[in-house]
């Protein structure tokens, strides 16, 4: 049982966790449950109030309301290594900033070579989303056949990639705008922020606003989930106490209680006692980072509930009608965007950028490793499946898409952990 748990608790296990479930949701798909599977998830779940029903389709709740809290996580994590972590210098950021935006750009400019001028043109952003569960969760595996270093890159590499799939969804993959219900969104945003000049360091505050703030954004017309990035931002990152001050104060209590013990009589415990547990369970709450508070809750929550339901939810395909090879375009620029795009973009990119000296490759990661990361980062899964939805109104292409998605990521994962292995010899590693 303890050797269980430690698997389950191990970093990598969230990225085999999403890939079961991901195979199961396809074996279903296509097997005799799938009138079952698909039917599943256009039910309404709501309440119903006077006769009027307030609810989504359960596809909806899974895709924009649960989604909203992976990307809460997301912006938190974003936060954090722009204040703290791999972004918070621009000589820490450049490098995997840079790998970040030609792992973008290139897959982005291979799809639309493929589908310009085509009713699949607008699915351009598939391609240029890594999926970091799945990349990362394969690094780990690999251990120590990779330098540490390397770890780090990808995080930093996939945290910007993140922020630039938030940035397409707002700008490319919103409907129309109710500017009044954006207006709403603004003054709420407004308030989170007033929350944190003011030094609001209570999340429950920050959560019943960003509550209200994601139906306003879902009804303006731009997409619900940067509802959550906003919220995210707005968190702070400062406690109420400091560390010292904690140390300080608990170590009074402590006495507090001992002088308590003291008197007792019996095996009761006395007010003194109660006092004292209480003042230290209200330091507990003011020590702690609301930031990384919130962000550790919603880490197991995303790991363990939300991607998996979505790899459930969306990976799903019928296979049962073939492959419309009259949409191979669309197949060849996902395919080709996340299989050849992501390495080509991220070590072109940086390569030209040290070169002119622009960003300097972090200690100890050989030109090989970059390259074998940019392989991983083709596998793009949750997000290329959020943004695939996004963008196709029409069923067959968000399936062709699918199928693509699931291809390539397969691959990519594939090919990655075979070029790192071979490369963890040291005789294999290459410079430029």
């Amino acid at each position: 049982m303890e050797k269980m748990k430690k698997i389950v608790m191990s970093e990598s296990f969230g990225g085999v966790f999403l890939f079961c479930c991901a195979v199961l949701a396809m074996i279903v798909a296509n097997s005799g449950l799938s009138e079952w599977y698909f039917h599943l998830w256009h039910e309404q779940v709501g309440l119903s109030i006077a006769g009027k029903f307030y609810g989504f389709d359960l596809h909806l709740w899974v895709n924009d309301v649960l989604m909203s809290l992976f990307f809460l996580m997301v912006g938190l994590e974003i936060k954090r290594e722009f204040l703290f972590g791999g972004l918070s210098g621009f000589k820490k950021a450049a490098f995997p900033a840079i790998a970040a935006i030609g792992g973008m750009i290139v897959p982005a400019g291979i799809y639309l070579a493929f589908n310009m001028g085509t009713e699949t043109s607008h699915g351009f952003g598939i391609p240029m989303a890594t999926d970091i569960a799945f990349a990362l969760g394969v690094v780990l595996m690999l251990g120590k056949r990779v330098p540490p270093a390397l770890k780090l890159f990808l995080v930093t590499l996939a945290v910007v990639d993140d922020l630039g799939a938030i940035v397409v969804i707002a700008i490319f993959y919103s409907s129309g705008i109710a500017w009044e219900w954006l207006g709403v969104s603004a003054f709420l945003t407004g308030v989170l922020f007033a929350f944190n000049y003011g030094g609001v360091r209570n999340l429950i505050p920050y959560l019943c606003v960003g509550v209200a703030l994601w139906f306003c954004i879902h009804e303006s017309g731009i997409h619900a989930t940067i509802s959550a990035v906003i919220l995210a931002f707005t968190i702070p990152a400062k406690p109420k106490i400091f560390t010292q001050d904690f140390l300080r104060d608990v170590q009074k209590d402590l006495l507090d209680f001992n002088k308590a013990e003291e008197e007792r009589k019996d095996i009761l415990l006395t007010n003194g006692h109660f006092d004292a547990v209480h003042q230290i369970t209200k330091r507990l709450s003011y020590v702690q980072n609301p930031l990384l508070k919130l962000e550790h809750s919603l880490h197991s929550l995303s790991t363990y509930l939300i991607m998996p339901l979505f790899a459930f939810a969306n990976a799903g395909v019928s296979l049962s009608g073939g492959v419309d090879f009259a949409s191979m375009h669309l197949m060849l620029g996902v395919i080709l965007g996340l299989l050849i795009g992501k390495p080509l973009g991220i070590l072109l990119l940086t390569f030209l950028c040290e070169k002119l000296g622009i960003a300097t490759r972090p200690t100890g990661i050989a030109w090989s490793h970059i390259l074998g990361a940019g392989i991983l980062a083709g596998i793009g899964f949750t997000m290329s499946i959020f943004v695939a939805n996004l963008a196709f109104t029409q069923a067959s292409f968000v399936e062709i898409a699918k199928i693509s998605i699931l291809s390539a990521s397969l691959l990519a994962g594939i090919l990655g952990s075979l070029f790192l292995l071979v490369l963890g010899r040291k005789s294999n590693v290459v410079e430029f």
